[in-house]
């Protein structure tokens, strides 16, 4: 596993990353979770990236039950806060209240005492950036996060929140978290070079386009499989994305690696990337993940691929 410094802080995460959405807490059990989680950590990995809103707060205690058994110190933990968590008016966004009562409540469910990273979920047009700030700060200062970031955010309010900072010579955002993958690149025109020019790392999602860039749906949808429920998949199943994947399968075949890693390291070619948070239902697909870290594409490949996207 190769490490990566998250943008210009001293931290360093591992080039591919575990995510819990979707998983840990609903379709994977804790006893699965565990096994996951635990080799995940003996290939390299040290990032683990989680939600309060993933499986409504489970995915955390699915987490939290398996990293007490660990050194704390070894582990990059993240979470996010801004998607609501019940009927309670106030217990939605990123108020100065939701997100200091969201913090205590992730790490009680965590059983940390600190979150590495805490991330502004989604954008709140409710509440003024300088109050997002001021209170990140104070969650800073008091030692409940370490560092803070932010999650599909437009490349404005992105610059907002940095400048807010600076003006309030507070502790501002050091990492987004964009989807990014070789179907959805609209990162790379303004968001990427913004987070590059004010030193914030880019942790991204859906590397693989919910499993489309592993190549299983190429003979049809699974299953069982994520492609089977609409919500998820609709968009990502078209036939101009399946006819790309072809393509990018056959030059996979050709240079001998897996359509996963050639996928997952053509996102760490950019140096703004800090990592790619992968999910992963069994132990193999970690292991086919990491992999990837140790794959370098040559220019005539990135060249045949970059024709291939365009």
């Amino acid at each position: 596993m190769n490490y990566r410094r998250l943008g210009k802080t001293g931290i360093k995460i591992s080039e591919i990353s575990l995510g819990a959405w979707l998983t840990y807490g609903k379709t994977i059990d804790e006893k699965g979770a565990r096994r996951i989680i635990f080799h995940a950590i003996e290939q390299g990995i040290n990032f683990i990236d989680i939600s309060d809103i993933y499986a409504k707060g489970k995915a955390e205690e699915v987490i939290g039950q398996c990293i007490v058994d660990l050194n704390r110190s070894d582990l990059v933990i993240s979470s996010k806060a801004f998607w609501p968590m019940s009927d309670n008016v106030n217990d939605r966004g990123l108020s100065r209240k939701h997100l200091f009562e969201s913090v205590h409540k992730s790490l009680k469910r965590l059983r940390t005492d600190y979150l590495d990273i805490y991330f502004c979920h989604r954008f709140d047009p409710d509440t003024e950036i300088e109050e997002v700030v001021r209170a990140m700060d104070d969650l800073v200062h008091q030692g409940k996060i370490l560092y803070w970031g932010t999650s599909v955010w437009e490349v404005d309010q992105i610059d907002e929140a940095l400048q807010q900072s600076r003006a309030l010579l507070a502790y501002g955002p050091v990492v987004e978290q964009p989807r990014y993958n070789m179907l959805d690149r609209h990162i790379e025109d303004a968001i990427m070079p913004l987070c590059s020019n004010n030193g914030m790392g880019l942790v991204v999602w859906s590397p693989l386009a919910q499993g489309l860039l592993t190549g299983k749906y190429l003979d049809g949808v699974p299953t069982a499989s994520r492609g089977s429920q609409p919500m998820y998949m609709e968009d990502e199943l078209s036939g101009a994305n399946m006819a790309i994947v072809r393509k990018l399968s056959s030059v996979a075949s050709r240079i001998g690696i897996p359509l996963n890693q050639l996928a997952l390291a053509w996102i760490l070619r950019r140096p703004e990337i800090s990592c790619a948070i992968t999910g992963a239902t069994s132990v193999e697909q970690v292991t086919a993940n990491v992999q990837a870290s140790q794959v370098s594409l040559s220019d005539d490949v990135l060249a045949e691929i970059e024709k291939i996207l365009e």
